[in-house]
């Protein structure tokens, strides 16, 4: 067994010991992949002794192939698949990611003592926060081919081409480097490609307006590498940029200085949002930075820590995040500037992006 694997499998059992838990009965695919390698239909039931993946028929075979160093258990979907993971149960207290009542319900009803379960997603999540050597260097990978990407879209923004279409050239891009789209749950497309008006939306959907002269051009894009993502954003200028909105994007660039330079392990995770926010305050924007200054990367798109002026969390090292301030002018123009890094010893980090900050005019 690779000392990773050990590794993040002895994080997430000793998460749940701090709650009294013995064992874990997992359902979510992401922790699924993060305990055993393998990314599908199934469920994982892990102590200190063993880990068993539950898989049906139907993905069996892959599960043979891609987990590794678990026992694997083929079942049949649905209520079979429940009644054998309820035999792996005693009377040890577990936790579980399970978000679906009628699974909870199902196994609840049948355990002699009801509070036995305990439904805490947040343990495994605390485990993934911080990452590994192998969990960072495909971070690092997923960043350069972004990178890649964004240095494709100096060639490729211009005026006339539409979101749609610049969208449809990077999500080839992504493919022809080995990597594939993802995007957040609450994005309907795998990129964020914004020209003019729409940049002032932070989530912005494609449209197949053009690109005109004047345009900032939120480019904001995340891909996943071998099971890990990296997420970034750089705004582009087009045509004849006026003095105002370049004076306004270098408050962003570097409000985005400040957030990195705040990083250092034992720091509050706040800190790097009240970096960010009170210097594009102080420069007469504050009102239009109107999200959170950035969130945890690595098998999800979000994920924690979650970089917010209220977090009291510590930063600890090997924590992989995101830092991207933004301003977004309603009706006229949005700015943001993202990097994906990794938290290291002392104020130290490293930038998984190395694509210029400064402001490109196509």
């Amino acid at each position: 067994m690779t000392i990773n694997m050990i590794n993040r499998r002895k994080r997430v059992l000793d998460h749940l010991n701090e709650i009294g838990c013995n064992k874990g009965v997992v359902f979510q695919p992401e922790n699924i992949f993060y305990l055993t390698g393998f990314w599908g239909e199934g469920v994982v039931v892990i102590d200190n002794d063993k880990t068993i993946l539950f898989s049906p028929q139907l993905e069996y075979n892959r599960a043979k192939n891609e987990s590794k160093y678990c026992e694997i258990v083929r079942t049949e979907r649905g209520d079979k698949l429940i009644d054998a993971v309820k035999k792996e149960l005693d009377a040890r207290k577990f936790c579980s990611d399970c978000r679906e009542y009628q699974i909870v319900d199902k196994i609840r009803k049948e355990l002699v003592y009801q509070e036995n379960m305990i439904l805490d997603e947040n343990q495994f999540l605390k485990a993934r926060m911080i990452k590994d050597d192998e969990e960072i260097k495909l971070i690092s990978h997923s960043a350069k081919i972004i990178d890649k990407l964004f240095q494709f879209c100096t060639h490729e923004i211009k005026i006339g081409v539409t979101e749609r279409k610049l969208q449809a050239k990077l999500i080839f891009e992504t493919f022809e480097n080995n990597a594939t789209t993802t995007s957040y749950n609450m994005t309907i497309n795998p990129f964020i490609i914004a020209g003019g008006p729409n940049g002032s939306f932070p989530h912005a959907n494609i449209s197949d307006r053009e690109f005109q002269t004047g345009d900032f051009i939120v480019v904001d894009l995340t891909l996943r590498y071998n099971g890990y993502i990296a997420d970034a954003t750089r705004t582009f200028g087009l045509g004849k940029i006026e003095k105002k909105q370049e004076r306004i994007y270098n408050i962003v660039k570097e409000s985005q200085k400040k957030g990195l330079e705040a990083v250092k392990i034992g720091t509050e995770i706040g800190n790097i949002d009240k970096s960010c926010r009170e210097f594009i305050s102080d420069s007469g924007y504050g009102k239009y930075f109107i999200h959170s200054t950035g969130h945890g990367i690595g098998i999800e798109v979000h994920e924690p820590p979650w970089i917010r002026k209220e977090n009291k969390e510590l930063l600890k090292k090997n924590m992989t995040i995101t830092i991207e301030p933004g301003i977004y002018i309603e009706s006229k123009f949005g700015i943001r500037i993202e990097d994906s890094i990794l938290v290291r010893e002392g104020k130290k980090i490293t930038n998984f992006n190395s694509f210029t900050k400064d402001l490109l005019v196509l």
